[in-house]
């Protein structure tokens, strides 16, 4: 057997090992560079790689075809044909799966298949780590104190089929949270960023956003719960609308499930869910978010299906010009519900049509709140899609165009699907990082929306 390390040829090893009636095999080669900081100091920094196979085998029976999916870290030669077997095992031991369908026929080969795989280098900050040490020096001759990290990921993913496929993609993510403070931690403010390769990310401007929110925040303003006119700034557009791309599983709502199903049966495909012209899309070849445009399945789910591995990605409308257009479907669920294929696109994009900033859009403002971020968001009704969670490291107070404050933190109760009826305007779309979803989810581009009753249900004490 050859010893070989190179994924492509891991790939093909393991589909010529597999005595199953289909195999899929994904190798993620993965490498990320890292810097961390606290006290305007640079902490630690670190480099690694690592490899991980999935080997998916189907096995056809009487009564239909079952899968088994085996993934591990380190797959060396050796230990090669044990996870080949080992998920054959499996498949021979499961029922027939719900969502079996033909194995995605072969289509064009990457180019690159046989190409080592991407990998990325500490020399991604080269231009990014001296701007932030300027940025240090700056925070100190200012009373504040800089903490935060940079990542840097590139993942290589190797696609192959028993049925002929043969596909690359390399996605770079790349995520830099900084948090500013002050000496006596008791004015905090949060900027993020998401980029592909460090290169449109400046520091200084972050610096000087923070500064500017430290000094909003040295005055206290204590508000009580109830319903505010609202600025959300994109990133907690995003962190709201991620989660209800992920509740958009058109099986899910066509069973009644979800926000997404119709009384009485089927689903609200059709329907008007925003009064502004929104539209909220996805696509594997936007610019500065590009992803995978083939599907990427690691295990079967409700909005995913191993079967479908290959499958070509396209532009997809999930809501058009305010109208829900599309839910996320399998082969499989497509089929069920008599909705179009759509597969889950790995980005998100939200239209509005604004052309203001959020500055723009705070200056136009009577009386309302502008929020920084929200966390630790939880589903608490499903068939509403209600939505709870805390704001966070600011919360300020506009009157007559001007930010006069820091108002405490508050708990909200809100649904992203009320959110967009009841928006009456959208910002400039901008790239931007989820704070809650950013683990999962970078590839994200929002306006600014103004809500003009946003819940907010209690009084927090967090920061």
């Amino acid at each position: 057997m050859s010893t070989s390390s190179k994924p492509h040829e891991i790939v093909e090893r393991a589909l010529e090992l597999s005595t199953a009636d289909g195999c899929v095999v994904i190798a993620d080669e993965h490498s990320t560079a890292n810097l961390r900081w606290a006290g305007n100091a640079l902490t630690t920094n670190g480099l690694t790689r690592g490899r991980t196979l999935t080997v998916i085998a189907t096995v056809d029976g009487k009564e239909g075809t079952a899968s088994g999916v085996v993934s591990r870290s380190a797959v060396t030669a050796h230990e090669l044909e044990p996870l080949v077997r080992a998920a054959e095992a499996a498949a021979r031991g499961a029922g027939p799966a719900e969502d079996a369908r033909p194995l995605v026929e072969a289509g064009p080969v990457s180019e690159d298949f046989t190409d080592e795989p991407a990998a990325t280098t500490s020399a991604v900050f080269a231009d990014f780590a001296p701007a932030l040490g300027e940025s240090f020096a700056r925070a100190r001759a200012g009373g504040r104190e800089l903490y935060g990290f940079a990542n840097h990921e590139l993942t290589s993913t190797y696609l192959g089929t028993s049925t002929g496929v043969r596909l690359r993609h390399d996605q770079p993510n790349g995520t830099l949270e900084l948090n500013a403070k002050s000496p006596d931690r008791s004015r905090s403010a949060w900027a993020g960023r998401a980029t592909r390769d460090f290169k449109d990310v400046d520091p200084a401007a972050l610096d000087a956003e923070l500064a500017k929110r430290l000094a909003w925040a040295e005055r206290r303003i204590d508000l009580p719960a109830g319903r505010y006119e609202t600025l959300l700034p994109p990133t907690a557009v995003a962190d709201l609308l991620i989660y209800q791309l992920w509740s958009s599983s058109a099986r899910d709502a066509a069973e009644g499930r979800t926000v997404f199903s119709k009384p009485g049966g089927g689903t609200r495909v059709g329907d008007t869910l925003a009064e502004l012209p929104l539209t909220l899309r996805s696509d594997p070849n936007e610019p500065g978010l590009e992803s995978a445009p083939f599907v990427i399945a690691h295990a079967s789910g409700d909005d995913s299906s191993v079967f479908d591995n290959g499958l070509p990605l396209g532009a997809t409308d999930w809501i058009k010009g305010g109208r829900l257009d599309r839910l996320t479907t399998t082969r499989h669920s497509a089929e069920l519900t008599g909705l179009p294929l759509a597969p889950a696109v790995d980005n998100l994009i939200l239209d509005g049509g604004g052309e203001r900033s959020l500055e723009e859009m705070v200056a136009g403002t009577t009386r309302g709140l502008l929020l920084t971020c929200l966390w630790y968001i939880r589903e608490v009704d499903p068939a509403s899609l209600l939505l709870t969670g805390l704001t966070r490291d600011g919360v300020y107070l506009v009157e007559n165009g001007e930010v006069v404050g820091e108002v405490n933190n508050f708990r909200f109760n809100e649904s992203p699907v009320g959110l967009l009826q009841r928006a009456s305007e959208a910002g400039r779309t901008e790239k931007t990082l989820p704070r809650e979803w950013g683990d999962y989810f970078t590839r994200a581009a929002m306006p600014a929306l103004r809500v003009p009753d946003f819940n907010m249900s209690s009084v927090s004490q967090g920061v």
